[in-house]
């Protein structure tokens, strides 16, 4: 009897989903015992000040919560990044070292509390829903995130059972509290991965858009760029050296460009939105440093003066502990990029313009679209591709097999 491809594809997927709700319901239950065993670590959840720049939004303008003990347990969760994000949303970029956190998270903390989730403000008051509009953005951006892992690894790898095992993977991760916790990996993940997938699936101007949320989100989605500079770069060389079509080239350079600008375009405007509220208007002598600079980078400053982060500055004997807690991701990345490169050095060593003989077809699904056949192409990947989205899959067969 035949076997249903699709059909088998959707079945994964659905375990996929069914891992990602488990695990965050799993991680919920240890939270919750071991914050009942345990004190917390870091006591910042108690700050809350009145906002400076509108008081009106401040707790203690607040009517009491039906149920405040719910509501001071949600609040007592809210440590270390949490508290940055929540007073953001609360209160805006009151702060300078505030402007180290991007807004994306903030501004979604701050909708869904007004909107969904607005009627629990009087049973467990204003900060707590807060804290925990937080957290459901997170839970479901990070099951999201799962579901795009597995489609982004099935058109990757070809083959749904090592997508799905894949996928499980991340479900369960080590770092998995950072993604049901108050901060932005879940965002992150869900549009870097969205945005790679719609990449990978043809839609370019789709994937720009998710990479430059990303952005929005962590300060280093600027460097997912780099994948559309990469196809870029071959697309234009395919064009001019083998086409010799410099039409076509300023086109494919002009496009590439433009996208790279939008997914850099969040990251800038951030920028410009912090010297405009920190530095236009004041006396040369009131100036902060980075706002006389040649370049005022608001990020790079307060990351380095609040927190002493900056280009290999973490390197340093007293971080030894948390160099061996992740000694074994380090290690595991670190084989595979030498299997890899063992096994594929030319593909590797030349960013994919030259290739062994066994590397040329599967090189060519990607730069050279139409010397490639489309029987050549897995057809459960492009069958899959196809049923999510009606059929717009035709760029698929240009970038099947890269990574291969």
């Amino acid at each position: 009897m035949a076997i249903n491809k699709p059909a088998a594809n959707s079945g994964y997927e659905r375990i996929v989903l069914a891992s990602a709700m488990a695990s965050r319901l799993l991680l919920l239950f240890l939270i919750i015992f071991w914050r009942a065993l345990l004190s917390p670590y870091d006591t910042s959840a108690s700050l809350n000040p009145t906002c400076l720049i509108d008081p009106s939004s401040s707790p203690l303008a607040e009517q009491p919560a039906l149920f405040p003990a719910i509501g001071s347990a949600i609040e007592s969760s809210i440590v270390w990044d949490g508290v940055y994000f929540v007073r953001i949303a609360q209160c805006g970029y009151e702060y300078e070292k505030s402007y180290a956190f991007l807004p994306l998270l903030p501004l979604c903390i701050s909708l869904l509390s007004r909107t969904v989730l607005s009627p629990l403000v009087p049973v467990i008051g204003h900060r707590a829903v807060l804290g925990l509009s937080g957290y459901v953005i997170n839970n479901i951006a990070f099951v999201l995130a799962a579901r795009y892992l597995f489609r982004l690894s099935l058109i990757i790898l070809k083959d749904a059972e090592a997508a799905m095992r894949a996928s499980i993977l991340f479900c369960f991760n080590p770092a998995s509290i950072f993604y049901s916790s108050l901060y932005t990996e879940s965002l992150y993940s869900l549009f870097s991965f969205g945005g790679l997938y719609h990449l990978m699936s043809g839609r370019n101007s789709v994937s720009a858009l998710w990479l430059a949320l990303s952005g929005c989100a962590r300060s280093n989605g600027v460097l997912n760029a780099g994948y559309i500079c990469f196809l870029t770069m071959h697309w234009a060389y395919d064009a001019l050296c083998l086409k010799k079509c410099v039409l076509r080239t300023l086109q494919v350079l002009i496009t590439g460009a433009f996208h790279c600008l939008c997914i850099f375009g969040p990251f800038v405007v951030f920028q410009a939105y912090g010297y405009y509220n920190i530095c236009s208007g004041r006396l040369p002598d009131e100036l902060r440093p980075w706002c006389k600079a040649r370049v005022p980078l608001l990020y790079n400053f307060v990351q380095s003066h609040y927190w002493g982060v900056g280009f290999l500055r973490y390197f340093q004997f007293k971080q030894l502990p948390n160099f061996l807690l992740a000694s074994p991701i380090l290690s595991l990345a670190s084989f595979s990029i030498a299997h890899y490169a063992k096994s594929k050095p030319k593909l590797l060593l030349s960013v994919g313009f030259q290739a062994a003989a066994e590397d040329r077809n599967s090189a060519a699904m990607l730069y050279f679209p139409e010397r490639a056949s489309r029987s050549n192409i897995p057809q459960p990947a492009v069958a899959y591709s196809s049923r999510i989205q009606g059929g717009e899959s035709r760029l698929l067969d240009r970038i099947l097999l890269i990574f291969q």
